[in-house]
């Protein structure tokens, strides 16, 4: 799955260097002469540098009958220039529920500067910190240290105390500034199992695991009658992790998330045991599904009688007969009608006839309304939960609801399985957006069906041609056919509808690589979203009579730059589809002009298996020269020992689409 690691609690730990600690145990032992460091060899480019994170978190007994978790963090940046002073802007989150909230105490936060060779102290005023609510369970302390100067180094601390066990907050090793420390500890009660998630590619400098015996003291203070207390001894399993000059995660070109690969630790809490009531936690997709179904902000009134949907669906459907007419119009009904406020959402924000009255609402309202309109019209049809590429992939082996961020429909008619999404305009049927093939989804009927929408399975086809000849008056002109692939020709629609066609064609002439005309230019199929859109035009070229005329025969269609541009990378490279781009030219000889100078013809493959496949193809015959370019990739994912070829690959693109064919006068 892409490389992920998962470590269960009774796994295989290994210790490295168990006894060695980060320098900055203690808080406030700031030096001058790490205050005079300049540069770091981590990265000698770096804006700020994070000298250690430390995390650690313990579960104890609490005056709730229960248990609570009690989380320290200690963490100190060296910010070098300006463009680091976000490392000084620190965000706390904290979760509340009905009956309980997690609690923000002992925080300690000091800005160090030096002031000749002296260092001078800033500490945060508590009434700097402020508070905000970002949706019913979640809220955030911020604030942002003071008297930030370039050099200078921060040093914040603070505890949350959380009776939310089963709610443990993953830990991050890495970040957006190299980091030379981080650590995490971990405390458990050997009665409380916990699965952990391993995710990343950067090594463990310490993994290592200790048994010990502790006390625990639970006491009852919420009656009304005298408190009760137990006290017991229990096995506790401290777990360490640490990881050791990790570089800073740069956002890369064809990354669906970098949520995806930033090294971390993740917790799930799998069981209890005795001396407590046993208890599995674990969910199954069965339980997550029959939950949803019967859940009001989710499935409730797909399953009741809406009788109220007739208004609209009767004169819909008149004189429609089969299963796919009335799903196709059902569908377009939906996707032309509705707006879409919110595309990151998984449940109801309001009732369906809401959604049917106010023609708008979230993508779940959108899509949840397309399923009862197509169940009502008597077609089989299902929910389907989606993590989208900038969530980050959902993991099959863990049902948490957690994992999905949005919904589409499954139509199943005459033995096919179509996958819908209303909440987009001029998208077509049976169509999906790239970001919704992310993996892992999960139909939601009464066998909770796993489905794996794979990138790999759209196959994004363009076919460009181009023909250039003398008119009868010895001007060079030319006539360009272009089929877009289906996603480019959404964004083709996407511009015409922002701006026009003139304006867009306004575009297509700036980006043609030469002094040009566009002349008739029309669009193929512009309203038939199922289909993809063809471009048409003609073209004047002005060769503007020089002794030597340099023409790149791509004309604008080429890459121009290597999209890999990073000398190294971390993570893999995602694609949202594969690729298989034609070009063809078949271009006559200027007018009074002859050859000079021809590209010499190339066929490079990535490795064996052809994953890529470059093809550069040119010849003259007499005064004709034809030519044909192809680019085709056929998967999507590159791990990253495969990087440096696939880099020099688009090198080599880059550096052949990038060559001319040089003409001369003849004399």
């Amino acid at each position: 799955m892409r490389i992920l690691s998962i470590l269960v609690l009774c796994g295989l730990c290994v210790s490295l260097s168990a006894q060695e600690t980060s320098p900055y145990v203690k808080f406030g032992k700031i030096t001058v002469d790490e205050l005079k460091k300049k540069i770091y060899t981590i990265d000698s480019n770096a804006n700020a540098v994070v000298l250690s994170d430390r995390g650690e978190a313990a579960i104890e007994g609490n005056s709730k009958n229960w248990f609570s978790i009690a989380f320290t963090r200690h963490r100190v940046v060296h910010i070098l220039n300006k463009n680091g002073y976000g490392e000084a802007d620190v965000e706390i989150p904290l979760y509340n529920s009905s009956d309980a909230e997690e609690k923000l105490d002992n925080i300690k936060a000091i800005t160090y500067n030096l002031d000749g060779d002296k260092i001078s102290e800033t500490k945060l005023d508590k009434a700097s910190i402020f508070k905000e609510k970002r949706d019913k369970n979640w809220s955030v302390r911020k604030f942002t240290m003071p008297n930030v100067r370039e050099g200078c180094i921060i040093e914040f601390q603070y505890t949350v105390l959380s009776d939310f066990i089963d709610n443990l907050d993953p830990w991050y090793f890495q970040g957006s500034s190299p980091v030379l420390w981080s650590e995490y500890m971990l405390s458990v009660p050997q009665f409380f199992t916990y699965a952990f998630l391993s995710h990343g590619y950067q090594p463990y400098y310490i993994n290592d695991r200790k048994d010990r015996q502790s006390s625990f003291n639970v006491a009852d203070t919420r009656t009304a009658g005298a408190t009760e207390r137990a006290s017991f001894t229990a096995a506790v399993t401290d777990y360490r992790w640490v990881m050791k000059n990790v570089p800073e995660l740069k956002p890369e070109s064809f990354t669906s998330t970098i949520r995806n690969h930033i090294a971390r630790m993740e917790f799930q809490l799998s069981s209890q045991n005795y001396p407590l009531q046993p208890r599995d936690y674990r969910n199954t997709w069965g339980g997550l599904v029959h939950g949803l179904n019967e859940a009001d902000y989710f499935g409730a009134s797909l399953s009741s009688n809406n009788g109220w949907l007739s208004d609209d669906e009767k004169p819909l459907l008149a004189s429609t007969t089969s299963e796919q007419d009335k799903a196709r119009k059902i569908y377009a009904f939906v996707r032309d009608n509705f707006t879409c406020t919110d595309y990151n959402s998984k449940y109801l924000s309001q009732t369906l006839k809401t959604t049917l009255k106010t023609r708008k609402g979230n993508v779940a309202d959108i899509n949840l309304l397309l399923v009862a309109m197509l169940r009502y019209a008597g077609l089989k049809a299902d929910p389907v939960l989606v993590s989208t590429t900038g969530h980050g992939y959902a993991l099959e082996m863990y049902p948490m609801i957690t994992n999905f961020n949005y919904v589409v429909a499954e139509l199943k008619s005459e033995g096919q399985n179509y996958y819908l999404d209303a909440s987009h305009p001029r998208l077509g049927f049976a169509k999906l957006m790239p970001d919704c093939y992310n993996g892992h989804a999960r139909v939601i009927d009464e066998f909770a069906t796993p489905v794996q929408l794979s990138p790999d399975s759209i196959k994004e086809r363009k076919v460009t041609a181009l023909f250039v000849s003398n008119d009868a008056k010895g001007n060079w002109i030319g006539s360009m056919n272009q089929t877009e692939g289906y996603y480019e020709s959404c964004n083709v629609r996407d511009k015409v509808k922002e701006k026009g066609e003139e304006e867009f064609f306004k575009q297509v002439q700036k980006d043609f690589g030469f002094d040009v005309q566009i002349k008739k230019p029309y669009i193929d199929s512009i309203n038939q979203f199922e289909m993809p859109v063809s471009l048409h035009y003609d073209v004047a070229l002005n060769t503007n009579s020089e002794d030597i005329l340099y023409v790149n025969p791509m004309f604008g269609e080429g890459y121009k730059k290597n999209p890999f541009k990073s000398a190294q990378r971390f993570y893999p490279v995602e694609m949202p589809y594969t690729m298989d781009e034609t070009y063809i030219l078949t271009m006559e000889v200027p007018q009074g002009y002859e050859v000079d100078e021809l590209p010499k013809q190339i066929v490079a493959k990535l490795d064996e298996q052809e994953s890529a496949l470059f093809e550069y193809r040119i010849s003259q015959s007499g005064t004709t020269i034809s030519m044909r370019v192809r680019i085709k990739i056929g998967r999507t994912l590159f791990l990253p020992d495969e990087y440096d070829t696939l880099r020099e690959f688009f090198n080599l693109i880059v550096s052949k689409e990038n060559e001319q064919v040089v003409f001369k006068k003849k004399k």
